[in-house]
């Protein structure tokens, strides 16, 4: 045993041995508790060694830890691996890679810098932003040195360590909602509990706190089947954030894909280990599958935490630079970027493939998840340049006996050369529709800001295609028919952009607490403030208020006509609730849209940890109010099928039928036609679907969205009664028991629709 140099430059290391040799036999990569101790393997093809470094607390260190170092063997394609005995669970680790250090061809070998293990299931420490995380020599303010010479630094006191977990073994049993039945609720495990009246102090804004009785009952009685989550991987904050005094709250940043993110974990579960932090991930999955809600992850596999050439050596850079990222395949190399983020992983390599496999089956198969949401999902499926709809990666996932059992949705685009591909991904894939989000914004609020300022909107056609199902985007490919319209995940708002309160409050968005000026975030909102920018005061004539009430938000002076503003802004985010809610394909809510959450104008809130992006529990009676009809429009979609239709419609009536399954009419009540839908002016849309087909009753939605009352033609259907079931004129539901002829003429209110079921 020997004792290395103490100085500022060199960690106390108590050992140093060779790891004992494996057969020649393929390891799965990752450190496995085996025998007594570990087996170890870890990919880094172009290295000339690999040190395991077991890592344990020395006050006496340099780095604050004791190293024990192993040296791994040399395996076949370009995996190191090797046995340690008398290691146990909870023991830190991390890598160091001996290699060429040569960045003008892409080489970052620095065996200076501990290095994650991309398997590690549990991480342990805090990033201390500093000149040691860069395997580059960096300046002051952190900038590269000209020529980029090795750093000597260590890093081992300022990264975060990999932790050796047992293997966790299978999950449970899940739920396996049907797509028909699924409605996703998108929220941030922080976010949506960190205020929540009834959840214990100690447990809010925790894995634990997700899974707590009052979060259960609330997504219970809203009628979500499915929590889509913001990302929970391992993280690592962006230094130009850390400098800010802020952090990635929304946590696209992923620094290990396997291991859980600790912070969201409860303070006794982070002080007893990474361990304690797993189990309580696991146990809020179970926990929520107990109540029958499924769980979806966000996942981040197009780009790391590492960001550009610039960036810190964290993992993946040290390990194996050239393989793992894009490159520009020019000298010197440089990272490709189509992310917007620096890097980006490069998914023509069969390992990185496999990491995201891997990684996929160990968050479905031992923590029990239901389903992955893919961030900028195009990365994923290119071929450098160029997108391949039948990537090996979209192949694998379909033909896995784990992962094609499970919901897979895709955020379909990036922002390289065509990266725009909504619809274009293939089954068992579902995807984001950002043409619903357009449309529907565009309908109730771009067009009608539009006509107020003199100018006209645009026609009904794309309208009625979202309605209907985005037969153009989902209707082609393989199996014939396309995907169908449960292929369409519908959504108008998302984390990302305003949320339904501030779509219906702001014409702009207001980011200057993110500290970027206000540069960051899209400025393509298709929002309408109803004519007051921001929040604005009642003055006493309505006590309700609305979205944007000063009630919750600090403004200076009462405005001479809130009252009518707010009535209007009510009704809008009603009209944006019920169009999502009633449309075919399978919808999304935000969370806290359904309470009238406000973030105030910041449409990219991403490093907002504060109550200025958590959910407010406190309501005011409009809000309570919007909760109520959110509620009753997800009861009407659960009991009536015709409103969660699985193929799209044909315009004839299906076998056995006498009406057509899908009719549109004029507020005439007679059939559109191409006159009508390319006309702009047009501001009023019927839409009949028939229910026998599916055992349920006929449904007509009807539309206004022009600024004026219109008097409006029910359509013949079938002949008989139809019975309206909701109104987005009411500020609260009601199960009503109004019924109108056929052939009858009724007035909806500007900018409403109505539901009606035959």
């Amino acid at each position: 045993m020997s004792i290395a140099s103490t100085s500022t430059r060199m960690p106390l290391v108590t050992q140093q041995a060779m790891a004992r040799r494996i057969p020649d036999r393929p390891l799965p990569l990752g450190a496995h508790l085996r025998a007594g101790g570990v087996d170890v393997a870890v990919l880094a093809s172009h290295a000339t060694s690999v040190e395991l470094c077991l890592l344990d607390p020395h006050e006496e260190s340099p780095t604050g830890f004791a190293e024990r170092r192993f040296t791994l063997h040399r395996a076949r394609h370009g995996v190191w691996q090797g046995h340690v005995p008398d290691v146990g669970a909870g023991q830190r680790y991390g890598l160091r890679v001996h290699g060429r250090w040569d960045p003008d061809a892409g080489l970052r070998h620095n065996p200076a810098k501990l290095l994650l293990d991309p398997y590690a299931r549990g991480v342990a420490g805090d990033f201390r932003l500093g000149p040691e995380v860069y395997g580059h020599e960096v300046d002051a303010s952190l900038a590269p040195v000209e020529g980029r010479p090795r750093s000597e630094l260590d890093s081992a006191g300022h990264v975060r360590h990999g932790v050796i977990l047992p293997d966790p073994g299978p999950a449970g049993p899940r739920p396996h909602v049907p797509l028909d039945r699924t409605v996703i609720y998108e929220a941030h495990v922080r976010g949506l509990t960190a205020q929540l009246p009834g959840v214990p102090e100690h447990l809010r804004g925790t894995y634990a706190g997700l899974a707590h009785p009052v979060t259960i009952e609330h997504l219970k009685s809203l009628g979500v089947t499915t929590l889509e989550l913001l990302p929970i991987h391992a993280i690592g904050d962006e230094p130009f954030l850390l400098e800010r005094g802020l952090r990635n709250y929304w946590g696209y940043s992923t620094l290990g894909f396997l291991a859980p993110e600790p912070r969201y974990a409860t303070r006794e579960a982070q002080d007893r280990g990474a361990g304690a932090v797993l189990d309580e991930v696991r146990g809020m999955v179970q926990l929520l599958h107990a109540a029958g809600i499924e769980v979806i992850l966000d996942v981040v596999y197009n780009h790391t935490c590492e960001g550009g050439d610039d960036g810190p050596t964290l993992s993946w850079r040290g390990l194996d630079n050239p393989l793992y990222y894009l490159h520009d395949g020019l000298q010197p190399a440089r990272l490709a970027d189509v992310t917007g983020t620096g890097n980006s992983l490069d998914f023509r390599r069969t390992r990185v493939i496999q990491l995201t496999l891997d990684s996929l089956r160990y968050w479905a198969d031992s923590i029990g998840v239901d389903g992955f949401r893919f961030d900028l999902a195009t990365t994923l499926g290119r071929e450098a340049s160029e997108f391949n709809p039948r990537h090996p990666f979209f192949v694998a996932v379909a033909t896995d006996p784990v992962l094609s059992q499970v919901k897979m949705i895709t955020e379909p685009w990036d922002v390289g050369p065509g990266g725009w591909r909504t619809g274009q991904f293939p089954a068992p894939f579902a995807d984001w529709n950002d043409r619903f989000r357009n449309a529907v914004r565009s309908f109730w609020l771009a067009d009608p800001a539009a006509r107020v300022a003199g100018g006209v909107g645009q026609d009904l056609r794309d309208l009625a295609t979202r309605l209907a199902g985005s037969a153009d985007l989902f209707a082609h490919g393989d199996p014939p028919g396309g995907r169908g319209p449960l292929a369409s995940i519908n959504y108008v708002t998302a984390h990302d952009g305003f949320t339904l309160a501030d779509l219906v409050s702001y014409n702009d968005k207001h980011n200057e607490a993110n500290l970027e000026d206000n540069r960051d975030g899209t400025t393509d909102n298709r929002s309408w403030n109803h004519g007051v920018e921001g929040a604005v005061h009642r003055d006493g004539t309505d006590d309700r208020g609305g979205p944007g009430d000063a009630a919750a938000h600090h403004v200076s002076g009462p405005h001479p006509k809130a009252h009518e503003v707010l009535r209007w802004r009510r009704r809008s985010a009603r009209n944006l609730l019920g169009t999502l809610l009633l449309s075919a394909g399978v919808p999304m809510v935000t969370a806290g849209d359904e309470l009238g959450r406000s973030q105030r104008g910041n449409n990219n809130a991403y490093c907002q940890d504060n109550d200025l992006s958590w959910v407010d529990w406190e309501l005011a009676p409009w809000q309570e109010e919007l909760l109520a009809t959110s509620q009753y429009l997800l009861r009407l979609r659960d009991r009536h099928p015709v409103l969660r239709p699985a193929v799209f419609a044909t315009g004839r009536p299906a076998a056995g039928d006498d009406l057509p399954d899908l009719s549109w009419y004029q507020q005439s009540a007679e059939p559109m036609g191409s006159a009508q839908w390319h006309d702009p002016h047009v501001r009023v849309l019927q839409m009949l679907r028939s229910g026998r087909p599916m055992g349920d009753r006929d449904f007509l939605l009807v539309l206004n969205g022009s600024l004026l009352a219109q008097e409006v033609t029910l359509p013949e259907g079938r002949g008989g009664d139809y019975t309206l079931v909701w109104d987005s004129g009411w500020e609260t539901p009601t199960e009503a028991t109004e019924t109108a002829a056929p052939g009858s003429t009724t007035t909806l209110r500007p900018l409403s629709l109505r539901a009606y079921l035959s």
